[in-house]
């Protein structure tokens, strides 16, 4: 007897578990497919519920910063970002967002080291860190002349 009730317990342990592990992954799913429909309020909630059940998921704090981006919250954006290169520093997306958000605030310097860490892990977006040290270049001389 004492036997199957440690066999129901240790059962139900693990499908706890496992709904744990796989909530997450719809909470996460389910906001990307919100996102896409452009949604954001509803996506927004459902990033904020996976990053309850995983705290480290870097990409749904690269989500937070795609929303506050198109809701043009900046600090917010900013945030979201700051926490998903703290958990992957090696997140080209969100280093190349930071990037931009850099050159909105005139954080030329910062723009600069984000590119040099931006080239260093890219793999997928290289060219847009050519087009932004261009836009950089472009608007550094008219600042000299000044």
């Amino acid at each position: 007897m004492m036997r199957f009730l440690k066999f129901i317990l240790f059962f139900y342990l693990m499908i706890n578990v496992f709904n744990v592990s796989n909530g997450n992954e719809n909470f996460f799913n389910k906001g990307l497919e919100l996102f896409n429909d452009k949604k954001y309020e509803d996506a927004r909630f459902m990033f904020e519920r996976s990053i309850v059940f995983n705290p480290k998921d870097s990409y749904s704090y690269l989500y937070l910063a795609k929303i506050y981006n198109v809701k043009e919250d900046q600090k917010k954006e900013e945030k979201n970002l700051k926490t998903a290169l703290l958990i992957d520093p090696s997140n080209e997306e969100a280093i190349l967002m930071s990037m931009k958000v850099a050159l909105k605030k005139s954080n030329y310097s910062k723009v600069k080291d984000l590119s040099k860490t931006f080239t260093k892990v890219c793999k997928k977006l290289c060219e847009e860190n050519k087009v932004i040290l261009e836009s950089l270049n472009n608007i550094e001389p008219k600042n000299n002349e000044s």
